[in-house]
């Protein structure tokens, strides 16, 4: 493409413990300014829900132990601060839908506020959620609690 360029931050992580993925986060959340939508990538159980943890926690929106994932829900919402500044973290679960038009249903577009961090867990099923998204964030389990946590943002 001519005269359009992708500046891409890539950075990798591998905590060895549920809290080391906590940690991760809570030093992810400093490189989140919003607007930004980040695609969450992982088996189940790899500890995207748990990364979210320590995010929510640098924010000052809610304490590890009050984030669950919205797997039933779909979406939750956390108000907190970032750089004394209000911002909204949602962290979506879209594993239970399969088609683009069961997207139209949740307002995604409504939520990228410019207050916004979106979360999306799952989010690489859909088209139109990797056309838009900011960057992505992998999180594989390496056995036990260990994980390696690779963050792209563009």
């Amino acid at each position: 493409m001519v005269g359009c360029r992708v500046f891409l931050r890539t950075s990798s992580f591998k905590p060895v413990s549920t809290a080391g993925t906590i940690a991760i986060g809570r030093k992810l959340a400093d490189l989140l300014t919003p607007p930004r939508l980040l695609i969450l990538r992982g088996d189940l159980g790899a500890g995207k829900t748990t990364l979210v943890k320590g995010i929510a926690a640098a924010l000052g929106a809610a304490e590890p132990d009050e984030v669950t994932s919205p797997t039933f829900t779909l979406v939750h919402e956390y108000s907190g601060t970032l750089n004394d500044k209000p911002v909204k973290l949602l962290h979506l679960d879209l594993y239970r839908l399969d088609a683009e038009r069961q997207l139209d249903s949740l307002g995604l577009e409504e939520m990228r506020t410019p207050d916004a961090i979106v979360l999306v867990e799952w989010g690489e099923k859909f088209k139109s959620i990797r056309k838009h998204a900011d960057g992505e964030i992998v999180v594989t389990s390496t056995g036990g609690d260990a994980r390696k946590i690779e963050v792209t943002l563009n």
